[in-house]
């Protein structure tokens, strides 16, 4: 997995971040950005949860594609005005494991903090039937994912600690996958996404010629937790599969305000997401993505600390700084009159 490491030096090469501490220089107006994924994924729907929050507070918060774990990792230590980016705990721990013998890592994570943890995120593979296990890939084509992924690495590490010999391992995002796939031109290909995952939920998938692959194989346990898909989570399966789930986690920057006005802002950006998020929990488990139902903030991955901005935003008297605050209904809404009903249903 020497390539991860390549990869990452590579990214910041091709993005034009330099390994090296970036510099503040002047916006002539501030920008809040929060790296996610690709169009189908969850990550994008975390961030625009978070964005919508956002907005009703007068903040501006732009969602970013990208190509998933890697990018949205390097994004948040070199990418100016990016203060968030979401990345799964298996990337995490295989930086903090290399990172006491690798100077280049040790600079690529310096100073990248926790927001929150997040959900877990369930390991699919979608693979053509007459396959029926992760060993079963041997020999076969199988799409891994874009190079500066979650789900690349992901992948990687599982067909490498079963010792999946001889696959042909395919460099290709699940958007492109699933078509090959379903011509016959690829055999499986895996999928990092909180379930439901939109790419499977919204395909026309023929349960009779493809199926989710059970993950079972104790040597995964060390790094990934065990789960379950239920039946019928999407249209194609119809049993429930047990499978691996890695966590999925919010990151930021330990921004320093005492250094310039763009570490003051960027600093509060994060502080005021930290407010609205821990005071609007119940909301987006209600009205946001299915996997806000799951999150669980008291699960910190190891070796990881929570950004300084980040804990100053908990604060029980913290206010956030809004530009803007929600517009009065107008005088003839039936919006007093439902509260109001609704209040006296509950005596």
């Amino acid at each position: 997995m020497r390539d991860f490491v390549t990869g990452l030096r590579g990214l910041a090469l091709a993005t034009g971040i330099s390994l090296c501490a970036a510099s503040p220089g002047h916006a002539q107006e501030f920008e809040r950005n929060i790296m996610t994924g690709g169009p189908t994924g969850t990550y994008i729907r975390i961030g625009q949860d978070m964005a919508a929050l956002g907005a009703q507070c007068g903040l501006t918060l732009n969602v970013m594609e990208s190509a998933g774990s890697l990018e949205n990792f390097v994004g948040v230590r070199k990418r100016r005005n990016t203060q968030f980016g979401i990345v799964q705990s298996d990337v995490l721990e295989y930086l903090k494991t290399f990172e006491a013998n690798d100077a280049e890592i040790q600079d690529a994570v310096r100073g990248v903090r926790i927001m929150f943890p997040l959900y877990n995120e369930e390991v699919h593979v979608l693979a053509r039937s007459g396959l029926s296990g992760i060993r079963d890939l041997e020999g076969q084509r199988v799409a891994i994912g874009v190079k500066d992924s979650g789900t690349f690495l992901t992948a990687s590490l599982i067909l490498d600690i079963l010792q999946v010999k001889d696959a042909e391992r395919l460099p290709l995002n699940p958007d492109q996958a699933l078509p090959k796939l379903q011509a016959g031109e690829i055999d499986a290909f895996f999928y990092v996404a909180g379930a439901p995952a939109s790419l499977f939920a919204k395909a026309d998938i023929d349960p009779d010629k493809f199926h989710l692959l059970p993950i079972t194989e104790a040597p995964l346990l060390a790094t990934y937790t065990e789960t379950s898909i239920p039946g019928g989570t999407y249209g194609f399966q119809r049993e429930a599969v047990d499978l691996v789930a890695v966590k999925a986690v919010l990151m930021t920057y330990d921004y320093d305000p005492n250094r310039n006005a763009y570490h003051r802002e960027s600093c509060t950006t994060v502080s005021d997401f930290s407010s609205l998020v821990l005071n609007n929990m119940e909301r987006l488990r209600e009205t946001g993505h299915p996997k806000w139902k799951s999150v669980d903030l008291t699960a910190l991955p190891p070796g990881w600390q929570v950004g300084s901005c980040v804990k100053a935003g908990m604060a029980l008297d913290y206010a956030p700084e809004c530009s803007a605050t929600a517009q009065p209904a107008p005088a003839d809404s039936n919006e007093e009159y439902l509260n109001l009903l609704k209040q006296r249903l509950k005596n």
